[in-house]
């Protein structure tokens, strides 16, 4: 081994403590939080850096052999990796310090050990990727994936000769009663086969770097995973209802929680026949170097100013990371809730769902009634310090059994607000529902991607923990301009 290279490992060694340093609530608390959290269900992430690990060794020969010389190219691509990680990091944004850690792997490596060097770390250091939550962050996803698997059960169900009834993601059974009650199955988020389909996607991965001798027939074998995770939700979802008409308790107490198994025991019995299926249809391969073709850089001689600028670039970062002060709870908007001129106001109790849903948060809800039958419910959420504490109703909504028809801004009483035209649960009359945001500072939106962004802002460079108020409006009423007009009239004044 040169000097040079002994050299540029010990620089390695320095910047992968600093960026273990700087990440370290991420690596010893934010990930093992997110791990074990219920509601993204990634008991399968405890093993992604395990199998990262082994395949680094099992490669070692092959990276040792790429190493080439250091990149100017590769130390500027750290820069942006680098503010990602700090606004992840002071944010509380877990994915933005995922990926920036991540990004940091293989740029730092780029910069001092070259490109063919990074390229073959990308498939183990990408690996961790899997580590990264998406439940919460792909909730959009979620509920497209949750009312397609209930249709789809529905139509399976029904196809069989089953009784069954469904509204938005809920499935009734009128035929079968528990508790005096008729039994129905909510196919809430964990039901939606998102999380399936992530730890499915990791498991494909991980089967396919050892079967598939390519990367183009490792690509196609993941995708399966896939429609095989929802395939295997779909059967889930029937077999619950299947057995309610035997055992409701049993349906939804014992099967219920391990009809998970049904979810991958399906999706691996299909994978192993997959793989069959590429043996006989694509010709036979011998294994190549699947992290080659690329050739060193040393002919070109050593540089260190890659490496120097790598080591410049990441201590001041990860450093301001370890030792920044922590973000301090503003004080909330002052929210009104008054009667208005021609309204009879009664207020309204938050649901138990809502409390829960809500952690943290101060929730005022009242409905408003009109003399001519109409009514207006008018809520205020002013969020905590916990960022769960506000919701996003394009979510809510359909999971209810609403139809979402259409969505736009509106400015309305010195705010814009985002109004939705729906269809009523279980019927085909239209209503409206609309939504806005303010913090502490008087800054108003009401774009969920405008609010959270200004609250990395300010958690990262300002160490403040903005807090929101929310304002709801829905009403039954089929007329867009009588919504609007109840908006000017009456809400301006509620956020101070």
């Amino acid at each position: 081994m040169t000097q040079n290279i002994k050299l540029r490992l010990a620089l390695a060694g320095i910047i992968l403590v600093a960026i273990v340093a700087g990440f370290s609530e991420m690596i010893f608390s934010h990930l093992p939080n997110v791990f074990c959290a219920p509601e993204e269900d990634m008991d399968y992430a405890w093993f992604v850096p395990l199998f990262s690990l082994f395949v680094l060794w099992r490669e070692r020969k092959g990276i040792a052999s790429s190493i080439g010389s250091p990149s100017l190219l590769g130390a500027f691509m750290i820069l942006p990796f680098l503010l990602v990680g700090y606004l992840g990091v002071r944010g509380l944004q877990v994915r933005f310090e995922l990926l920036a850690f991540v990004g940091l792997l293989l740029t730092v490596s780029w910069a001092l050990f070259g490109a063919c060097c990074a390229k073959r770390l990308l498939f183990p250091f990408g690996c961790l990727l899997f580590c990264m939550p998406l439940a919460s962050s792909l909730s959009l996803l979620t509920v497209s994936l949750r009312l397609f698997v209930s249709a789809a059960a529905s139509e399976a169900l029904s196809a069989l000769g089953v009784e069954i009834v469904r509204y938005g993601n809920m499935i009734t059974m009128p035929g079968v009663v528990m508790n005096g009650e008729v039994f129905g199955v909510d196919i809430a988020n964990p039901c939606s086969g998102l999380r399936s389909i992530c730890a499915l996607l990791a498991i494909f991965v991980g089967y396919g770097y050892f079967c598939q001798p390519t990367w183009l027939r490792r690509g196609l074998f993941v995708l399966f995973a896939i429609p095989f995770a929802v395939i295997g939700n779909v059967v889930r979802i029937m077999s619950i209802c299947l057995v309610a008409q035997w055992s409701p308790s049993f349906a939804i107490g014992f099967h219920h929680d391990f009809s998970p198994f049904i979810v991958f025991g399906i999706a691996i019995a299909m994978m192993i026949m997959l793989e069959t299926v590429f043996a006989r249809v694509f010709p036979k391969q011998e294994r190549a170097d699947l992290f080659g073709g690329c050739v060193s850089e040393n002919a070109r001689g050593f540089s260190m100013a890659g490496a120097c600028l790598a080591l410049l670039f990441v201590l001041p970062v990860m450093v301001a990371q370890l030792f920044a002060p922590s973000a301090e709870v503003a004080l909330p908007p002052k929210v009104n809730v008054v009667s208005f001129d021609g309204f009879v106001r009664d207020e309204v109790e938050p649901s138990v769902a809502e409390t829960n849903l809500l952690r943290g948060a101060e929730i005022l809800k009242s409905r408003y009634k009109y003399h001519n039958g109409f009514y207006f419910d008018v809520s205020a959420v002013v969020s905590g310090a916990n960022k769960n504490s506000l919701h996003r109703p394009e979510l809510c909504l359909p999971s209810q059994g609403f139809t979402v028809l259409s969505s736009q801004t509106v400015a309305a009483a010195g705010r814009d607000w985002t109004i939705i035209r729906l269809l009523l649960n279980g019927s085909s009359a239209e209503g409206y529902f609309a939504y806005t945001f303010a913090n502490q500072e008087g800054y108003s939106t009401s774009s969920h991607m405008a609010r959270i962004f200004r609250d990395i802002i300010d958690r990262a460079f300002l160490a403040r923990i903005d807090r929101w108020a929310m304002i709801t409006v829905m009403s039954p009423v089929a007329d867009e301009r009588f919504f609007v007009d109840f908006i000017l009239s009456n809400l301006g004044g509620m956020i101070e």
